[in-house]
């Protein structure tokens, strides 16, 4: 006995795959009992979860943003959270310690880092200094 779901059962819901004319392989049985590939455009619940996920990111972002343009924070976790990465990510793509970044996330900090420094960050999100260091996003 053979068990999964059948080439003719693999969802073709609609998803946000479909619209970057994206495909998943998924896994079927054939006619044959055999295990074999099928492409899917969606799945209602995976695509809820994706949407769900794509959501809380977005919050994530907006939420940063306003603290850096509240002066809370620098523009350093405003554009961590843009590029999807958090604190051990970062550090470790600058070369810096976890507990120094942090301290960057401080706009009195932050606005005493050197060139050098600062340019370690712009490399990571492929940005300028001049565009690093504003606050108006």
């Amino acid at each position: 006995m053979t068990l999964g779901m059948k080439k003719n059962e693999v969802p073709q819901d609609k998803s946000n795959l479909e619209s970057a004319n994206f495909k998943e392989l998924c896994y079927a049985v054939d006619e044959n009992g055999e295990y074999t590939t099928e492409l899917s455009t969606g799945w209602s619940p995976k695509t809820i979860a994706l949407n769900n996920a794509i959501e809380a990111l977005n919050e994530r972002i907006s939420a940063s943003k306003q603290r850096v343009k509240d002066h809370k924070v620098s523009p350093l976790e405003y554009y961590m959270e843009l590029h999807k990465m958090d604190l051990p990510i970062l550090a470790s793509y600058v070369g810096i310690w976890k507990w120094r970044v942090k301290r960057h996330f401080r706009p009195a900090v932050f606005k005493n880092l050197n060139n050098k420094t600062l340019q370690k960050y712009a490399d990571v999100f492929d940005i300028t200094i001049e565009e690093l260091q504003r606050t108006d996003l």
